[in-house]
C-alpha cells in the first residue's frame, strides 16, 4: 500500500545524505561547526534508518491483522455452518458455495490498493498475469470440491470433532511438500505427524458414541473419513498455491495475491454452483428457517465471515508462505473446538481431551522443529 511512497522517501533521504556528505568534504575552514555537523549527519542517518525500516513495520502489522482475520474466520465459519445443519439445513453444495461466494468483497481492498499504487509504476504491472490466474482457476475448481467435502463432514459431526480432524491438513501439507517441492522431513516434523495421526485414530475408535442426535453410526463414520479427505485436500491446495506463485514468473504483491484469491474463489463458487444445480441441492433449505432466522441474512453472514478468513489467509501467504498459513489455520483449530463446546454445549469427552493434547503436542513439535531449522540455516549463512 505505502511501499512505493516509502521507497521514494528513502531515495530522497539517501540523496540528501550524499549531498550533505559532499558538502562536508568540500568545506575548508570554519564555514560549519564540526560538532553541529556531526549531530546533523547522525540525525539524517537515523531518519534514513527509520524510513527504511517502516516497510518491515507495515508488513508485521499486516501479518498480525491477517492472523486475526484468519482466526475470526476459522472460529466463526464452522460455527455458522453447523448452525445451518442443526436447524434443518441439508444443502451440502449450498453451504460449501457460501464459503467462497462472498469474493466480491475482495474488490474493495483491491480498489484501495489500485488507487494508492505508485503512479510511476505502469498499471499493467499491478495486475496478475494470465498464467497466475489460470493456476488460480484450477486450484479454485479443486477448492470447491474440498469445500463440499468439508460441509458434508460437518453435517454429521460436532464442530469440536471436525476441528480436531482438520489438523490432518498439517500432515497433508508436509507430505505434499515432501513429494512436490522436495521439503525434507525432520525428527520434529515426523513426531508431529505421528502424534496428530494418533489423535485422529483415537477419535475414530472411541468417538463414535459422541455423534450428534439423529446421526447414525454409519453417517458419523462417513463424515469422519470425508472430513479427513477434506483436510488432506486443504494441504494440497496450500502447497499448490505456493507452487503457483513460484511458477507465475511474477513479483508477488498483496494486490496480486488478492487477485489470485478472487479468481480461485470465483471458480470454487462456480464448481459448487454446478454441483448444486445437478443434484438439486439448492432446494435443501432449512425447514425451520423462519423460526431461527436462517434465511438470507444468515447466508450473507456466512459469506462475510469466510471471506474475512480468506482475506486473512491471503495476507499470511503474502507476508510469509502458504505453509505458514496452513500452520496458522491448524493452530487455531483447537480454539474452534473450545468455541463449539461453549456455543453448542458439545460434550468435551476424555477422548477429545486426549486428542487435543496430542494435537497441541504435534503443533509444538512442528513449531520447534521449524525454529531449529531456521536457526541452523541462519548460522550456516553467517559462518562460511
Amino acid at each position: 500500500m505505502m511501499l512505493g511512497s516509502n521507497r521514494s522517501c528513502a531515495i530522497v533521504v539517501v540523496a540528501e545524505q550524499e549531498e550533505m556528505s559532499t558538502a562536508f568534504d568540500n568545506v575548508e575552514g570554519g564555514g560549519f561547526n564540526t560538532k553541529d555537523n556531526t549531530i546533523y549527519k547522525e540525525d539524517v542517518e537515523e531518519d534514513s534508518k527509520v524510513i527504511k525500516s517502516s516497510p518491515k513495520v507495515i508488513k508485521w502489522g499486516l501479518l498480525l491483522l491477517s492472523c486475526l482475520f484468519t482466526s475470526f474466520g476459522w472460529i466463526g465459519g464452522p460455527l455458522l455452518l453447523r448452525l445451518y445443519f442443526l436447524h434443518g439445513g441439508n444443502g451440502k453444495w449450498l453451504s460449501s458455495g457460501l464459503m467462497t461466494a462472498g469474493f466480491p468483497m475482495l474488490f474493495i481492498p483491491l480498489a484501495v490498493l489500485y488507487l494508492r499504487r505508485d503512479r510511476s509504476i505502469p498499471a499493467i504491472d499491478f495486475f496478475a498475469s494470465r498464467e497466475l490466474l489460470f493456476y488460480a482457476s484450477l486450484i479454485g475448481l479443486t477448492h470447491g470440491v474440498v469445500n463440499f467435502m468439508y460441509s458434508y463432514g460437518l453435517s454429521f459431526l460436532p464442530v469440536s470433532t471436525s476441528s480436531l480432524l482438520f489438523t490432518i491438513q498439517l500432515v497433508s501439507t508436509a507430505f505434499v511438500s515432501f513429494f512436490w517441492v522436495k521439503q525434507k522431513f525432520t525428527p520434529y516434523s515426523i513426531n508431529a505427524i505421528v502424534v496428530i495421526i494418533m489423535g485422529c485414530i483415537l477419535l475414530g475408535v472411541r468417538g463414535v458414541s459422541d455423534h450428534p442426535p439423529g446421526v447414525t453410526n454409519s453417517q458419523y463414520m462417513q463424515g469422519f473419513f470425508i472430513s479427513i479427505a477434506a483436510a488432506s485436500g486443504v494441504g494440497f491446495i496450500l502447497v499448490s498455491t505456493q507452487v503457483a506463485y513460484a511458477k507465475a514468473n511474477q513479483v508477488m504483491t498483496y494486490a496480486t495475491v488478492l487477485q489470485f484469491q478472487i479468481s480461485y474463489s470465483l471458480f470454487a463458487t462456480v464448481s459448487c454452483t454446478v454441483g448444486g444445480l445437478i443434484s438439486n441441492d439448492f432446494l435443501a433449505i432449512p425447514k425451520e428457517a423462519s423460526e431461527y432466522d436462517l434465511g438470507a441474512k444468515n447466508y450473507y453472514l456466512v459469506m462475510v465471515v469466510w471471506q474475512i478468513m480468506y482475506i486473512g489467509r491471503a495476507g499470511v501467504i503474502y507476508c510469509t508462505s502458504s505453509l505458514f498459513a496452513g500452520v496458522v489455520g491448524a493452530t487455531i483449530l483447537p480454539f474452534t473446538q473450545i468455541a463449539a463446546v461453549i456455543t453448542y454445549h458439545e460434550s468435551f469427552t476424555a477422548v477429545k481431551g486426549m486428542a487435543l493434547a496430542l494435537t497441541l503436542w504435534g503443533f509444538t513439535s512442528y513449531f520447534y522443529g521449524s525454529y531449529m531449522k531456521k536457526s541452523k540455516s541462519r548460522i550456516s549463512s553467517v559462518i562460511p
